[in-house]
């Protein structure tokens, strides 16, 4: 069989769901017998979204081999339960880099370099590239934006050039729109999906299946009206009514039968019958349990939820697992301070103090840590929450009043976390943290390894801090024990309190590796711990 591509393009507004569509149709064709991939093309200038805000971009979600990507990525490996790579994720900015350093080699040939053929050719190598492996027989590609942004017209004209590329039978387009509705007429309306399409028609594309997203059902004449105008057939315009939750969208996609649709256009069949059993299992206990857990979210990007999305969606997941619903409570760490740290904890089960970079709340989640440290509330401490909580323990435990990370003190006295001393040198911040997935020896007996269930782990990392080893023996003496470490390069990877229900700080990311049907087990043992908890 040759290797197939889908493209999955967008019009009329952002955020409707490419990356969710995407990721749905992938599952559904590897239900159904296809090993499938995911790649997702950015037309953005920035080389990766490494040095962007999340406010900018949502969560960067870090890969095995240290890409920083796309946060579609995480949805991505969530619903198909695949690890993805660098190739999985490219930007504007990473094409013409190589084109740049291409022309500098003299590779060119003294050729004028303009965006076609050498920007579209470069765009297709990397459609193609993820296709030679072996390991995929069908290659879905998002593309980023709505068509008719300047910045996209590249990535739509190498889709267009790709059409001709390959054979007709390879080669599909899957145009995502907004079927809008107008409450004072009470109609839904088809005019911006027509000019999308014609926008599309433009760019030299033919959609050969329209997904409309829809508050509402869309009607048998709308669906006519829009494969008369939009030329396409009517049984390939597909309707995406909102749903309740993003997991609730392969079965939506089954039940409009997207992906016989797709299979039919790349005439293939299925490889065995779809099943999605253990899918409408996990739908059930999301949707059905009446067993809520509060969990508090400690961070500092909190106004936008998309810049903890793998740590939400990990609750998500283990909840779903353990029969329970995980209702999140967003807390912004620099509103936190003593005076008002018991009230805004009022009803919590659980706290998650959350990664990030930079002073500003900092010392809200010292707060919070000292009042789940006290109080016996369950805690996570992810990457700088594991570090918030080694501050937190060498102030107030073992009386380094002035303990920090150098980080946000350079002059601290009591360097508790501290420059990795290879970063120490490194001016360009692009793509220089500690990045992807590093092996990890856990302590025997300890909390972890039990959670675990293993000695030896791999975990994905992002951070240029580490715990300061000079204080590795007056923790593990005054019970906050170093229970992960990374022996090749002598780091503090974990860290657990004694005489506590739940207290595990990680440097990693353990929300990376959490997948729908395969929950990530230091989330299902935290909020096993909270379950148990809360039910006495």
């Amino acid at each position: 069989m040759n290797k197939k591509y889908i493209f999955v393009t967008g019009g009329v507004t952002s955020s409707l769901g490419k990356g969710i569509i995407s990721a749905s149709l992938g599952l559904l064709l590897k239900a159904v017998g296809y090993k499938v991939t995911i790649q997702k093309f950015d037309p953005y200038l920035n080389i990766d979204p490494g040095t962007m805000s999340p406010y900018e971009h949502g969560e960067c979600y870090v890969t095995e081999d240290g890409a920083e990507t796309d946060l579609d990525l995480g949805h991505y490996e969530r619903f198909l339960g695949i690890s993805t790579s660098q190739d999985n994720n490219v930007t504007t900015g990473r094409i013409y880099n190589n084109v740049i350093s291409k022309e500098r080699k003299g590779e060119f040939l003294g050729k004028t370099v303009q965006v076609i053929p050498h920007i579209t050719d470069e765009i297709k190598n990397s459609f193609y590239k993820i296709g030679k492996n072996n390991s995929f027989e069908i290659v879905i590609t998002e593309i980023g934006g709505c068509i008719g942004d300047i910045e996209s017209l590249p990535f739509f004209e190498a889709v267009r050039q790709a059409k001709f590329d390959l054979n007709r039978n390879d080669f599909l387009n899957i145009h995502l729109t907004l079927i809008p509705y107008l409450s004072t007429s009470g109609e839904l309306k088809t005019k911006p999906t027509q000019h999308s399409v014609k926008k599309l028609l433009e760019a030299g594309i033919q959609p050969d299946i329209l997904v409309c997203r829809s508050e509402h059902k869309l009607s048998k004449e709308i669906k006519n009206k829009l494969a008369l105008f939009c030329n396409v057939s009517k049984n390939s315009v597909i309707e995406s009514i909102d749903a309740k939750s993003i997991y609730d969208v392969p079965v939506l996609m089954r039940d409009e039968r997207l992906h016989e649709i797709v299979l039919n256009y790349l005439n293939i069949k299925k490889k065995k019958p779809l099943r999605l059993s253990r899918w409408k299992n996990f739908l059930r206990n999301l949707h059905s349990s009446n067993n809520i857990l509060n969990i508090a979210i400690i961070g500092k990007y909190v106004s936008l939820h998309d810049a903890y999305k793998s740590i939400s969606e990990s609750l998500i997941h283990a909840g779903a697992n353990l029969n329970s619903r995980v209702e999140i409570k967003w807390i912004l760490s620099e509103n936190l301070n003593e005076k008002n740290i018991k009230k805004s904890l009022k009803n919590i089960d659980g706290v998650i103090v959350a990664p990030g970079f930079g002073e500003r709340g900092v010392e809200g989640k010292i707060c919070a840590i000292k009042y789940v440290r006290e109080n016996s509330i369950p805690f996570f401490g992810i990457c700088l929450g594991m570090q918030c909580a080694c501050i937190e323990f060498s102030r107030n435990v073992l009386g380094h009043k002035k303990g920090n990370s150098t980080e946000f003190d350079k002059n601290t006295p009591y360097p508790i976390i501290d420059l990795m001393e290879e970063q120490k040198e490194i001016k360009n911040k692009g793509g220089t943290m500690r990045l992807g997935s590093y092996k990890c020896s856990l302590e025997k007996g300890s909390h972890i390894n039990k959670i675990y269930k293993n000695i030896d782990i791999k975990e994905r990392h992002r951070h240029r801090y580490e715990f300061n080893n000079s204080y590795k023996k007056e923790f593990n003496d005054n019970g906050m024990l170093t229970t992960g470490t990374n022996n090749k390069l002598n780091l503090v990877e974990v860290i657990e309190l004694k005489n506590h229900p739940w207290f595990i700080g990680t440097q990693f990311h353990p929300e990376y590796r959490s997948r729908v049907l395969k929950p990530h087990p230091l989330f299902i043992s935290f909020v096993k711990k909270i379950k148990s908890i809360k039910n006495g």
